[in-house]
C-alpha cells in the first residue's frame, strides 16, 4: 500500500516540474505616489474578456499574476473609492517576468452595491453576495453539490451538509423559490449543475418576508439563479452507469426533469443505485425541518422516539463503504402562483431501499470483578418503503398580512431482520416499524406598523408507531427460571397526538433594540403499551410481571416568553426570562397522579463587536427541563435481543446551567478567519443507568443522580496563502464530561470521559491544469473509572484533480484510516476515481468512475466504553467500475 501513495505523490510533483508560467508583477500607486492596498487586480484574455487569473495587491501595493499561455491580454485594475483601469499586454514568453505599475485616480463611489472582488465575479448589494458560477466551475462538476464545493467561503461536508463559515445554511433555493427547507440535500445531490448561472448568498435570512429588517437573525440562505436558456422551458438529464468490468450487478441510474417558469416551476427527480450511494440525505430533514429559537417555530421538536432500532453504528468512517443497498427514490415536486396573492407548494416523496450490513464483534467486559467476553457475527437486513407528502399554501393578503399553511402526510414502513450468531449460538430477529405522520401547520402574520410584526401560529401533530419485535432464541433463564420458554415477542405501540397555539410579538425599536413577547399553549399526549412474551415454540406460556407497560403521560405547558435585546454602542444585551406552567397527569398500571410544576428559565448574553474584525459573544442560562415519555414508564422494555431498559416511573424535572464564550477573528470570506468557542455545562440533577450485566443480558434503569459537569472547547482557523494560491485549515477541539452510574448494585461509580481532536486541510486554487486537496485529522478518546481505557484513530486523504482540457478531466481520490489499539490489521487505504469526457457539450458526456480500486474486503476498528472495549470488523463493497453515460436535453 505504500508504494501506491508514493507512487501517487510522484505524479503529484511531475505535475508541478511541467507547470511553466509567465510572471505579471508591478505596484499600484495614487496620485500622491502611494501604495494602495486591495487593489483587484484581474488577468483577462482580450479576446472575449474571459477570466484567467486574479489577486490583490498587498500593503505596498504590490500585485503578481502568473499565465501558463502566451498571447494579448487585458489586466483589469480596481478598487472602492479609485476609478477603473485597464491596460493591454502581450505575453510573449511563459519563462519571463512582464513589469506593469499603474496610478489610479481617486473616485466616489455609491455604496449600495460595493464590488468585493470582481476578479472573481464576487458581487455584493446590501445582504447579499452573488458568485458567478462559470467562474469557479471546472467542468468536474456533475451536481449542485460538486459545484458548491467550489465557491470560496462554502464547505461541503462529507454527508452533504452546507456551511458558511461554521454555519450551516437554512435552505437551497432555485430563483427565490424553496422546494425541500433543510432537506435541501434532495436537490444538491441530484440537480444537474450545468444550468446554475449564479449562486446568491442571503445573509441575515427570514423565512419570513415581513420578518426582514426586524427579527435578529444571522442565518443564511442560498439561491441558484439560472442561465437564460434554463428558464421557462423543459429541460433535464439522464445518467446511467453499470459495472461492466466485474461479476457483481453494480448500477447507477439518476434523471431530474425541470422547468423554471416565472409563475409556475416544477422539478421532477429519481436515482436507483445499489453502490451504497445516498440520494437523499437525512430524510427527516425534510419531513421534520427543526428551526429551534425561530418565530413560528411551534411544534417543531415534537416526535416520537422509537425504543427499538436495528442499525449498524460506523464511527469515523465512510457509510457508504459498507452500505449494501438497493435503493429507489421518486420525487414529484411543483410550485404554482396561480394570482399575485396566492403560492401553493406541492411535494411528493418515494422512497424503497434495502440496507445489509455485516459486522464481527468481540465485546471485552471487566466491570467489578465481572469478566467475560462475547462474540457476534451479525447480518442484518434493514427494508423502509417511505411515502410523504405535503402541500403549503402562501396567501399574501396585503402587503403587510400573509397566511401561511402546511399540511404533511408520512406512511412509512421500516422492517429488519438479523441473521446472529451469538456466542455460537444462531439467533434470528425481527423487526416490523410502520410509522403514520399527520401534521398540520397555520401561521398568520400582521406588520400592522412599519417594525412591529404580530405572528399567530396553530399546529396539530399526529404520529403511530407500533414496533412488532421477536427473537427466536431465550437468554434470560437467570431472568425467568422455571420455564419452557425458547424465544421471546414484544409488540410495542406509541403514540403521540401534540396541539398548540402562540403568539409572537416583535418590536424593533428606532435605536435598533429588539423587544420580544410570546405567549402559547401547548398540549401533548403520549401512549405507550408494551406487551413482552415468553413462547415456547409459537405458544405464549407467560407475559412476565414488570415488562408490561400500559401509560398515558400528557403534559400542558403555558408559557410566557420574554426577549428584550439593548444596543449600546457596539456592544448588544440580550435577556430573555422563560416562565413555564406546567400540568402533568401520568396513567399506568391503573393507577393516576398528576402534578403542577412551576418554573422560570433566565438566560442573559453579550455580544460585543470590537470592530469588522473581531467579534465576542458570551452567555450564561440556567434551564429546567420536563421529563419525556421514555424517562417516566415504570416497567422494562426489550429494545435488543439480549437488552432490557426502563424508565424513573415518576415526574422528574431536571435543571442544567450553562455559560458560552466565542471569540470570531475576521470573516468567513476574508483571506483569515478563525473562530473559538468554549462552553460548560452543569446538569445539577440528570438521568443515569442502574444496570444489571450478565454475559447473556443486560438490564438498564433509569436513575437520578445529582451534579455533573461538562466542557467543551473548539477552534477553527481558515487561511488562504495568496503567494501559493492555496487554502489551509486547522481544526482543534477538546471535549471533557464527567458522569456518574451505577453497575451490578455497586456504588455510584465515577465516569470521566475525554476527547481531543485535531486536524490539518491544505487545498490548492492553482490556475493550471492540476489542483489537489490534502489534510489528516487525529482522535484521541479516553474513559476513566476505576481503570483507564483509551486509543487513538487517524484518517488522513489526498485527492488530485487533473483539468487536461475543456473535454477530459479526472480526479483521484485516496483515504488511509488508522485505528488504534488493533494489534494487527489496524491500517487501510483506498483508492477512488471519477473521469469524464464531453463528447458534444451540453448534450453527451462518458464517465468512468471506481471506488475501492484497491479492493480492500474488511475493517476493524477498536472502541472503548465505561465497562469495557470491542473491536468489530464491517466487510466492504467490493472494487467496482461504473461505465458512465449522461445525456442532457
Amino acid at each position: 500500500m505504500t508504494k501506491k501513495i508514493k507512487f501517487l505523490w510522484l505524479i503529484t510533483l511531475l505535475f508541478f516540474s511541467f507547470n511553466g508560467l509567465a510572471q505579471i508583477q508591478g505596484n499600484v500607486l495614487d496620485i500622491n505616489k502611494q501604495p494602495i492596498e486591495f487593489v483587484t487586480v484581474v488577468l483577462k484574455k482580450a479576446v472575449d474578456s474571459t477570466f484567467v487569473t486574479y489577486t490583490r495587491t498587498d500593503s505596498d501595493g504590490f500585485y503578481s499574476l502568473k499565465s501558463k499561455t502566451i498571447g494579448t491580454f487585458l489586466l483589469s485594475f480596481s478598487s472602492l473609492g479609485y476609478a477603473k483601469k485597464e491596460q493591454n499586454i502581450v505575453v510573449t514568453d511563459v519563462s519571463k517576468t512582464i513589469k506593469i505599475n499603474i496610478t489610479l485616480q481617486e473616485e466616489i463611489v455609491s455604496l449600495d452595491e460595493v464590488v468585493v472582488r470582481a476578479e472573481l465575479d464576487i458581487t455584493q448589494k446590501k445582504d447579499t453576495i452573488t458568485f458567478n458560477a462559470k467562474a469557479f466551475a471546472q467542468g468536474n462538476e456533475e451536481v449542485v453539490e460538486d459545484l458548491l464545493k467550489k465557491i470560496p467561503g462554502l464547505t461541503v461536508e462529507s454527508d452533504g451538509t452546507i456551511k458558511v463559515g461554521n454555519q450551516e445554511v437554512e435552505k437551497v433555493m432555485i430563483e427565490g423559490d424553496d422546494f425541500f427547507e433543510r432537506g435541501y440535500k434532495l436537490l444538491t445531490k441530484n440537480m444537474p449543475a450545468q444550468p446554475i448561472d449564479k449562486i446568491e448568498l442571503l445573509q441575515n435570512y427570514s423565512n419570513n418576508r415581513l420578518l426582514k429588517g426586524i427579527e435578529e437573525s444571522e442565518r443564511v440562505a442560498l439561491n441558484l439563479k439560472l442561465s437564460d436558456d434554463a428558464k421557462r422551458i423543459w429541460f433535464g438529464n439522464m445518467t446511467i452507469g453499470y459495472d461492466a468490468f466485474a461479476n457483481e450487478d453494480r448500477y447507477h441510474i439518476k434523471g431530474n426533469l425541470m422547468n423554471f417558469g416565472k409563475k409556475n416551476k416544477y422539478y421532477f427527480l429519481s436515482n436507483a443505485n445499489n453502490i451504497g450511494f445516498d440520494a437523499t440525505g437525512d430524510i427527516n430533514h425534510l419531513i421534520r425541518p427543526i428551526r429551534f429559537n425561530e418565530p413560528a417555530s411551534l411544534g417543531d421538536n415534537q416526535s416520537i422516539t422509537s425504543l427499538i432500532n436495528l442499525a449498524v453504528n460506523t464511527p469515523n468512517f465512510k457509510r457508504s463503504r459498507i452500505t449494501f443497498n438497493n435503493a429507489e427514490m421518486a420525487s414529484l415536486n411543483a410550485i404554482f402562483n396561480p394570482t399575485e396573492k396566492l403560492k401553493i407548494k406541492t411535494l411528493g416523496f418515494l422512497n424503497w431501499d434495502e440496507l445489509d450490513f455485516f459486522r464481527n464483534r468481540v465485546d471485552n467486559v471487566s466491570v467489578n470483578g465481572l469478566d467475560f467476553t462475547n462474540t457476534e457475527d451479525y447480518q442484518l437486513q434493514n427494508k423502509k418503503r417511505i411515502g410523504f407528502g405535503k402541500v403549503d399554501l402562501i396567501y399574501n393578503l396585503s402587503k403587510t398580512k400573509m397566511l401561511e399553511a402546511t399540511s404533511k402526510y408520512q406512511n412509512a414502513n421500516f422492517s429488519s431482520a438479523s441473521d446472529l450468531v451469538f456466542n455460537n449460538q444462531s439467533t434470528v430477529e425481527n423487526l416490523n416499524n410502520p410509522v403514520e405522520l399527520f401534521d398540520q401547520k397555520i401561521t398568520f402574520t400582521n406588520k400592522f406598523k412599519e417594525n412591529k410584526v404580530l405572528l399567530l401560529t396553530g399546529r396539530f401533530i399526529d404520529e403511530t408507531a407500533p414496533q412488532n419485535y421477536s427473537v427466536n432464541q431465550f437468554f434470560f433463564n437467570d431472568l425467568f427460571p422455571n420455564t419452557t420458554a425458547n424465544n421471546v415477542n414484544q409488540n410495542l405501540v406509541q403514540k403521540m397526538t401534540f396541539a398548540g397555539i402562540e403568539a409572537h410579538l416583535l418590536d424593533r425599536k428606532e435605536n435598533k433594540n429588539l423587544f420580544e413577547f410570546k405567549i402559547g399553549n401547548t398540549f401533548r399526549k403520549d401512549n405507550l403499551n408494551s406487551q413482552f412474551s415468553l413462547l415456547e415454540n409459537n405458544t405464549e406460556i407467560s407475559e412476565p410481571i414488570g415488562y408490561q407497560n400500559n401509560l398515558s403521560y400528557s403534559v400542558n405547558d403555558l408559557y410566557l416568553t420574554t426577549k428584550y435585546q439593548y444596543s449600546l454602542n457596539k456592544v448588544k444585551f440580550i435577556g430573555n426570562l422563560s416562565v413555564h406552567q406546567l400540568f402533568n397527569r401520568l396513567e399506568q398500571n391503573n393507577q393516576s397522579s398528576s402534578q403542577q410544576p412551576f418554573f422560570i428559565n433566565p438566560s442573559l448574553g453579550i455580544d460585543y463587536k470590537i470592530n469588522g474584525n473581531n467579534r465576542i459573544r458570551t452567555s450564561y442560562a440556567h434551564n429546567r427541563t420536563n421529563a419525556t415519555v421514555l424517562n417516566v414508564y415504570n416497567d422494562f422494555v426489550l429494545t435488543g435481543f439480549r437488552n432490557f431498559n426502563s424508565g424513573a416511573g415518576d415526574f422528574n424535572q431536571l435543571d442544567a446551567s450553562a455559560f458560552l464564550l466565542s471569540y470570531q477573528l475576521g470573516n468567513w470570506s476574508d483571506r483569515f478567519f478563525a473562530n473559538t468557542t468554549f462552553s460548560y455545562t452543569k446538569n445539577h440533577n440528570f438521568f443515569s443507568t442502574n444496570t444489571i450485566i450478565n454475559q447473556n443480558f443486560t438490564q438498564e434503569e433509569a436513575i437520578i443522580i445529582k451534579d455533573r459537569e461538562a466542557f467543551d472547547t473548539k477552534a477553527s482557523f481558515d487561511y488562504f496563502l495568496k503567494k501559493l494560491s492555496s487554502n489551509i485549515k486547522i481544526n482543534l477541539g477538546f471535549t471533557q464530561s464527567e458522569f456518574k452510574n451505577v453497575v451490578n448494585n455497586s456504588e455510584l461509580r465515577e465516569v470521566s470521559s475525554i476527547n481531543y481532536e485535531y486536524g490539518i486541510e491544505f487545498r490548492s486554487a492553482f490556475d493550471s491544469f492540476f489542483d489537489f486537496n490534502i489534510g489528516t485529522k487525529w482522535l484521541n478518546n479516553e474513559i476513566k473509572t476505576t481503570v483507564t481505557n483509551e486509543f487513538t484513530d487517524n484518517v488522513s486523504f489526498l485527492d488530485l484533480n487533473f483539468y487536461v482540457n475543456d473535454k477530459f478531466n479526472m480526479d483521484l481520490q485516496t483515504e488511509r484510516y488508522f485505528f488504534g489499539n488493533l494489534q494487527s490489521d489496524n491500517t487501510y487505504y483506498f483508492l477512488d476515481f471519477n473521469a469524464r469526457y464531453t463528447i458534444k457539450e451540453n448534450k453527451l458526456t462518458l464517465m468512468l468512475s471506481g471506488k475501492n480500486l484497491f479492493n480492500t474486503d474488511t475493517f476493524r476498528n477498536f472502541t472503548i466504553s465505561d465497562i469495557g472495549n470491542s473491536t468489530t470488523e464491517y466487510r466492504l463493497l467490493p472494487r467496482y467500475v461504473l461505465l458512465k453515460m449522461e445525456y442532457r436535453f
